[in-house]
């Protein structure tokens, strides 16, 4: 259970640097536009923090560390909300530099949706799976 209070409080960590990120750097661009980086801050927070915050719960719950593809949700989910949360990032910064993005960026930015996606199905197949066997147990 220390990993995922260790994971949550990382995303936390992240998500506050990318929220200081987006302020100074649209100040020093004199930035006003509209940019992927204004909501990188939330995306770390709620998909990150939060979420594992959930997770936890649920661990404490349900002791879903336990099912057999659990690993496989939590490899799966962190690295496609890595990806997502980095080409934000870089998509985000291109803007308000006012540089041109490429469609490798939307591309890639779209695999790692797909990869956060395919851990959500993992998570979901933990979760029920774990709450059957509770239910069985009882």
């Amino acid at each position: 259970m220390k990993k995922l209070i260790r994971v949550s409080m990382s995303y936390m960590i992240i998500g506050l640097f990318f929220g200081i990120y987006y302020r100074e750097l649209t100040k020093w661009y004199d930035f006003t536009g509209k940019t992927q980086l204004s909501t990188l801050h939330t995306h770390t927070l709620v998909l990150g923090m939060f979420f594992f915050l959930i997770v936890l719960l649920l661990e404490n719950n349900f002791q879903i560390m336990q099912h057999k593809w659990y690993k496989r949700f939590y490899i799966t989910y962190n690295i496609g909300l890595g990806i997502t949360l980095l080409l934000m990032l870089i998509h985000g910064t291109m803007t308000v530099m006012g540089m041109d993005s490429s469609a490798a960026i939307s591309g890639i930015a779209g695999l790692g949706h797909i990869i956060m996606t395919i851990g959500l199905g993992f998570f979901f197949a933990v979760l029920f799976g774990s709450i059957k066997e509770e239910q069985h147990a009882s």
